[in-house]
């Protein structure tokens, strides 16, 4: 199952409109996020820095944003928050670039304890 995580910076003079626009985000782009398969779906900001960093999980990355292109409801909700964005080209949801990832616990735990048992005993 990908893991996908990204940053977008927030413009300074935006950033409570931004947390304001978050609470609540409108029930039809969530239920379109869930529809496009994106799953455990969190945004954090830096404040200091202005910084957002996003995280979620889905099975097909490629099809989850195809999805969301094509949906209408994420569309006005993209245009509605262009404003908030620094050196943004495009639709937020199409054009963050995914970060690389690096170390994961669970993956790293998994394949370890594949190696243990595969051993021989000393």
């Amino acid at each position: 199952m990908p893991r996908v995580a990204f940053t977008l910076q927030v413009r300074p003079e935006l950033l409570d409109a931004y947390v304001e626009r978050h609470t609540p985000v409108w029930p039809e782009l969530l239920r379109e996020i869930a529809a496009a398969g994106r799953r455990n779906y969190s945004i954090f900001l830096d404040r200091e820095r202005c910084t957002l960093f996003g995280y979620y999980e889905t099975d097909d990355d490629e099809t989850a944003r195809a999805y969301l292109a094509d949906s209408p409801v994420a569309a006005r909700w993209e245009a509605s928050m262009a404003e908030f964005f620094v050196g943004l080209e495009g639709r937020a949801d199409q054009a963050a670039t995914p970060l690389v990832e690096v170390f994961n616990l669970y993956d790293q735990l998994t394949a370890s304890a594949a190696t243990d048992h595969e051993s021989p005993a000393s």
